[in-house]
């Protein structure tokens, strides 16, 4: 199997500024070529999840429009 995961320097990485201090349910995202990555604020090292570029900006429209409960 093939890990196609990017690597991510860790200063690319930031979370959203309504993630407070002390908030423990965070995630961060990280600008990569052609899209975006996600992963767990408490879990750095583990899994992230990579999106395209398209997918990326239709999930934020998502999230703008109220679209997504």
């Amino acid at each position: 199997m093939h890990d196609c995961t990017p690597v991510i320097p860790s200063d690319a990485w930031f979370k959203s500024a309504y993630s407070g201090a002390g908030t423990s349910e965070c995630v961060e995202i990280a600008a990569v070529e052609g899209g975006a990555a996600v992963r767990d604020s408490k879990d750095r090292p583990g899994a992230l999840l990579a999106f395209s570029g398209p997918a990326w900006a239709g999930f934020i429209a998502a999230v703008g429009g109220g679209r997504l409960g």
